[in-house]
């Protein structure tokens, strides 16, 4: 008898609910999207409204780097800048990110802290309005 292959993918489950209550408005983003390099990012899901950067010296965009504990972003890297703010939650194995650059975010549901960054955001993304329900 020969090899049997499965074409069928293992279906993946992302929970949603809490993306249209961080990303309120979206006026305008990266056309087309990002694929993000997520070496050394650990979650297997990356949730709407978590930051994106961007690599200065290569264009490589990423999710912003969260502390040891998972809990809150870490410091942003050195070579690094702000890019925007994921707009949907994706799989990590599947990076596939819609970035949003003009908007309303909603910082007290974002899926990590942002106290620590916020104002260096704000500054990087003048067209992204963080603004509290």
């Amino acid at each position: 008898m020969g090899v049997t292959v499965n074409l069928v993918n293992d279906a993946d489950t992302i929970d949603t609910s809490k993306d249209n209550v961080v990303i309120v408005d979206v006026f305008a983003s990266i056309r087309g999207g990002r694929s993000l390099d997520v070496t050394g990012f650990t979650p297997a899901v990356i949730r709407a409204g978590h930051v994106i950067i961007v690599e200065t010296a290569t264009g490589t965009h990423k999710p912003m780097p969260l502390n040891g504990g998972a809990t809150a972003y870490a410091a942003l890297p050195a070579d690094h800048t702000y890019a925007g703010i994921l707009i949907a939650s994706i799989l990590a194995k599947k990076p596939f990110a819609g970035i949003l650059t003009q908007g309303t975010v909603n910082p007290a549901a974002a899926p990590f802290v942002m106290t620590s960054i916020l104002a260096a955001v704000k500054t990087a993304l003048p067209h992204i309005d963080f603004r509290q329900d």
